[in-house]
């Protein structure tokens, strides 16, 4: 008898014909935690974007797209434990959203022929393909977001800043170390002073930070913060009365989330993106049909617009981007990990190629080689409007200096290279 009904269920999957194909694309998120505020809209985006494709396109070249998500806490430990669990599955990409767990991945994926796509976080010098051939962190880095960040004290103070007093308020970590480099050299050329105050995990505590610069009365203050500790620099900047327009966060200390706990205060913070905001974009309506409404949201449905959804759906558009790319190098659409590699490094996005994906203006046109895994270095100044209760930008889109950073990107990278015992190159 139950050789009877094994004969019969296999006489019903192949009369089903073969199981459909399906891309595997793991999601390092984090739902918990300190930062999950932050890490919520992000995840909720990426996911959202491929079941748009899967929904209303039937996946991507015909292969559905299967997101695995993994709850990291935003722990470098957990985050490794992600990969280890899920590298056996061919993924396409990973996206760790850590710089921390980028850095402990970055050996790992390139010994196991797997892409990494750090989107405007991680090693800034993995922008250098030709030492690490499978890390891609385009369309900016930490080194252009602190470029821009000068080039926009510069307009505000015409041109010259000698004499001028900066303070970085940083994440006492990998992530927020990430700029010092840049600031530092920046600081030569311009002839600024540069005052450094980091903030230990999760970065609830502030006060000694906030009563330097009540002391020392910088003239601007750049953050590299994240989760928390966004919102508690931002109310003691209030309770200090820092200017807020003098107050500039990289992107990821520029979501809702930072500023709607200072209220009508927070008006006129500003922080940086390398991408457009709000939900004015044709995509929505799909993503509201097809994902929303058909009660497959990744999560509540209520993140959509926000500037961290925005980010997340981005960062799976180009992913799937980078698939369709592989796909026709390829040949086949049932591409390798290998194989998106490629994909991925002959990556082209332009404005017409986003407007297509219902994303007009959505961000700066750009082109992947082996020799630039970066992008151009491109970024915008946002500001928040408390009235309204939104983002917007208040700049055009501006490039980093690329004769101070480029340098600066050779030498890390080679110097990585000689560490590592790799031989650079491009085939």
């Amino acid at each position: 008898m139950k050789k009877k009904l094994t004969a019969l269920a296999l006489g019903a999957m192949l009369a089903a014909g073969p199981a459909m194909a399906e891309l595997v694309v793991p999601s390092l998120s984090y739902r918990t935690g300190p930062y999950a505020a932050n890490g919520i809209p992000f995840a909720d985006g990426y996911a959202d974007y491929f079941t748009l494709l899967n929904e209303r396109d039937g996946g991507i070249g015909g292969e559905m797209i299967k997101i695995v998500e993994c709850e990291t806490g935003y722990n470098t430990e957990k985050g490794v434990e992600c990969y280890e669990g899920t590298k056996g599955d061919s993924p396409m990409v990973y996206e760790p959203l850590s710089t921390g767990i980028t850095y402990q991945l970055i050996p790992k994926v390139t010994a196991d022929g797997i892409p990494m796509h750090t989107l405007g976080y991680g090693r800034t010098s993995a922008k250098n393909g030709a030492v690490f051939r499978n890390i891609f962190n385009y369309p900016a880095n930490y080194w252009d977001g602190a470029s821009v960040a000068i080039k926009h004290i510069l307009d505000q103070e015409g041109g010259d800043l000698k004499g001028k007093k900066i303070a970085l308020v940083y994440h006492n970590s990998a992530y927020g170390k990430e700029p010092i480099r840049t600031l530092e050299e920046l600081a030569k050329k311009h002839g600024y002073e540069l005052s450094l105050l980091p903030v230990d995990h999760p970065g609830q505590e502030q006060k000694s930070q906030w009563l330097q610069i009540r002391r020392e009365r910088p003239d601007y203050v750049i953050m590299w913060g994240w989760g928390v500790m966004n919102q508690v620099a931002i109310q003691e900047a209030v309770n200090i009365r820092f200017p807020m327009d003098h107050f500039i966060g990289i992107w990821w200390s520029g979501s809702e989330n930072d500023v709607l706990p200072a209220g009508d205060k927070a008006d006129g913070y500003k922080a940086l993106t390398f991408h457009n905001l709000g939900s004015d974009y044709p995509i929505y309506d799909d993503l509201k049909k097809y994902v929303v409404e058909g009660g497959k949201a990744a999560g509540a449905g209520d993140q959509l617009g926000t500037a961290l959804y925005n980010r997340g759906m981005y960062a799976a558009m180009l992913a799937a981007e980078a698939i369709k790319t592989a796909q026709g190098l390829a040949g086949t659409s049932a591409i390798t990990p290998a194989q998106m590699r490629d994909g991925m490094e002959a990556l082209e996005i332009t404005e017409e190629k986003m407007a297509g994906l219902g994303l007009p203006n959505f961000g700066p046109a750009f082109k992947v080689s082996c020799e630039n895994h970066g992008g151009d270095g491109y970024a915008a100044v946002a500001q928040w409007d408390a009235k309204a209760g939104s983002w917007s930008l208040i700049t055009d889109y501006m490039q980093s200096d690329q004769e101070v950073l480029a340098p600066l990107v050779e030498a890390d990278s080679m110097a990585y290279a000689k560490e590592n015992g790799i031989t650079p190159g491009c085939n």
